[in-house]
């Protein structure tokens, strides 16, 4: 049986450079300047989570500069869109890599443009560390499901908890506190959706829950008719869809003007404001999300005063303040590295970076920031929302344990 604890922590995501730091000046004469890459989708569908990301992790840097965190540095943010696109997200990887002066980069928001990434950040013995990708596979390995876990890259890290984890929080979820017997599952086929899908499916299956029907769509469909009518007949308790907003917000819509009146269900990328934009009829509608919400936790309130005094036109979205912590954690990576040679950046930075991020502990907007052997964080608090009123209300949050991965 999985165990649901209540509890409160969270994790952190980065990547780092290498190269010889001596000549790195900046406009002052007196500090060297460290880049941290971002790579997000920052245009498109998806760019609701993707400027929350970029905002977030320009503040947390905007605050190391002004308290002067690491002694001698000079952090700067370079940011790269990529879309939600595994290609650009493989080519900003590239990119970032190249500079000399890159000692970390947050991102990307997909877990498929992950994939794309990490043997470019593998190769370059860069940190990668994400704020929002939860796909097992990323960090424990193609054969997680048979508990063979091996960590494939190691420069990888991330501060959201995985889709087992996840998926298996919301099947108990479904059936323990929704009372579902009986629900119909959707994906779409992309990496985060189909494993997300596949792990509520699995976990609802063995409490005793039915499956009345699964269904694959498009990321780009629009038009569910014959989704509706299929799921109609099956006559579901909820349905469950694998997948992104951009979708499931007119998914559910039509599946409540088509007659299907139980609730549409699905994970952290359905949280998201852009979701009830998208669906007139979201109201009952669930997600569940990485974390417990920031505006819940003491330790997020002065980021949330910080974020309102910068001034940034979006939300922080669900990911603000994991990107914060993510972002955080490689400055935290660099002021060891600092620390540990003399107040100087050595050469190898990057290695040294890379090194230090598996140490990195520290209290953060989240809650406790710290990694296993695997670069998954330690925290696995998952939260469930509800559409209430026009705006996602948390519901119950819970730190969810189904293995011991130590």
């Amino acid at each position: 049986m999985l165990l649901l604890t209540t509890a409160v922590t969270a994790g952190a995501l980065t990547l780092s450079a290498c190269g010889s730091r001596g000549d790195n000046k900046s406009g002052d004469g007196s500090k060297t300047t460290v880049v941290i890459g971002l790579d997000a989708p920052t245009t498109g569908e998806l760019s609701a989570l993707g400027l929350g990301i970029r905002n977030s992790a320009q503040l947390a840097i905007d605050n190391a500069n002004k308290t002067g965190e690491v002694k001698g540095v000079t952090f700067k943010l370079q940011a790269l869109d990529d879309k939600a696109l595994p290609n650009v997200g493989q080519q900003n990887a590239t990119k970032l890599a190249g500079d000399k002066d890159v000692l970390g980069v947050v991102g990307p928001l997909n877990s498929g443009v992950a994939q794309s990434m990490q043997q470019v950040s593998k190769q370059n013995n860069i940190t990668l560390i994400s704020p929002a990708n939860t796909t097992p596979d990323l960090t424990q390995g193609k054969d997680w499901k048979q508990n063979k876990r091996v960590r494939p890259f190691p420069t990888y890290f991330r501060t959201a908890t995985t889709d087992e984890v996840q998926g298996a929080f919301d099947g108990q979820y479904a059936w323990e506190k929704m009372k579902v017997k009986k629900a119909y599952v959707i994906d779409d086929q992309k990496t985060y959706g189909v494993g997300l899908a596949s792990s509520f499916k699995d976990q609802f299956s063995k409490l005793g829950g039915k499956i009345a029907g699964t269904e694959h769509v498009s990321p780009d469909d629009r038009d569910f008719k014959a989704v509706v009518s299929k799921v109609k007949s099956a006559k579901p308790d909820l349905v469950f869809y694998g997948g992104e907003y951009p979708a499931s917000g007119p998914l559910s819509q039509q599946l409540k003007d088509g007659g299907v009146t139980v609730p549409l269900m699905g994970g952290d990328g359905m949280y998201s404001g852009d979701y009830i934009k998208l669906n007139k009829k979201a109201q009952g509608d669930y997600a569940s999300s990485v974390g417990k919400p920031v505006e819940e936790l003491p330790s997020a309130k002065k980021f949330i005063a910080d974020y309102k005094a910068a001034g940034f036109k979006e939300s922080y979205e669900a990911y603000g303040g994991s990107t914060y912590d993510s972002t955080w954690a490689i400055i935290q990576a660099v002021k060891k590295v600092v620390e540990d040679n003399d107040g100087k950046l050595p050469d190898d930075a990057r290695k040294k970076v890379v090194d230090a991020m598996n140490k990195v502990t520290f209290d953060g907007v989240t809650g406790p920031i710290a990694f296993d052997k695997y670069g998954d964080t330690t925290n696995t608090m998952i939260t469930a929302y509800q559409v209430d009123k026009g705006k996602w209300a948390s519901r119950f949050s819970a730190e969810f344990k189904k293995f011991d991965k130590s």
